[in-house]
């Protein structure tokens, strides 16, 4: 749900987890230690030398859909396919090798024949993904990294980026959430609920990862490659 609160660096990092805590995944792409104690959000990001205004920026463009055009105007690229990076990491080393656990472990026996189809669908899924990521972190970072240091490689461009980045990636999540939601019964269902769970709650974060380069990314790439 997206909500009309601004949060600002006297705010208290506590209180942004408890105004929605779906927020706490992006906290550790930041690499925010935990134990907060009453720190604010500009304590926190002192101690751990990150821009407050590309933090307060994301977070809140996440939480309300707003872009914050000073913000905007104040970040670098860099440090937006930082973060972007860090959450190609998280994605990879840890929440989708976690969901495949899950959902092995939410097999049932009955299903050995539709069993490994399923797993196959969500290594496929998983094989998009990383190939989306793999394309970011081979041309579009660099490239940043390239204008961000003044050079401009005039064979690409962000256009060709955003012509490329649609989203079927969502549409085959969505396709296996479909199929275990209409076809596979278990006798523990509980389990194959959890990975439900976790399979909603990774297209909901893949979606407003899209929606940050979108609106956050490539307006930045656009803006340095204007002053070319």
């Amino acid at each position: 749900m997206k909500i009309s609160h601004t949060f600002t660096e006297q705010d208290s990092v506590v209180d942004l987890i408890n105004e929605d805590y779906d927020i706490l995944p992006v906290l550790s792409r930041f690499s925010l230690p935990l134990g907060f104690g009453s720190k604010t959000i500009g304590e926190l990001c002192v101690e751990s030398d990150i821009n407050v205004e590309v933090f307060l920026l994301i977070v809140n463009f996440l939480l309300s859909g707003d872009i914050d055009s000073h913000r905007l105007s104040v970040v670098t690229a860099r440090e937006v396919a930082q973060f972007l990076h860090n959450s190609h990491n998280y994605y990879l080393q840890y929440k989708y090798p976690h969901i495949r656990t899950n959902l092995l472990s939410s097999l049932d026996p009955a299903h050995a024949d539709i069993n490994p189809i399923i797993i196959k669908y969500f290594d496929d899924y998983v094989s998009e993904v990383e190939a989306h990521f793999h394309y970011e972190e081979s041309t579009v970072f660099p490239y940043v990294k390239s204008l961000s240091e003044g050079k401009h490689d005039s064979s690409y461009n962000i256009s060709i980026f955003s012509r490329r980045h649609d989203h079927q990636v969502e549409s085959r999540l969505a396709e296996l959430k479909n199929i275990i939601l209409r076809y596979y019964s278990t006798s523990v269902p509980y389990r194959m609920y959890d990975v439900l769970v976790d399979l909603y709650n990774c297209e909901e974060d893949l979606k407003q990862h899209a929606h940050i380069e979108d609106h956050i990314l490539v307006p930045l790439i656009t803006r340095l490659e204007s002053a070319k």
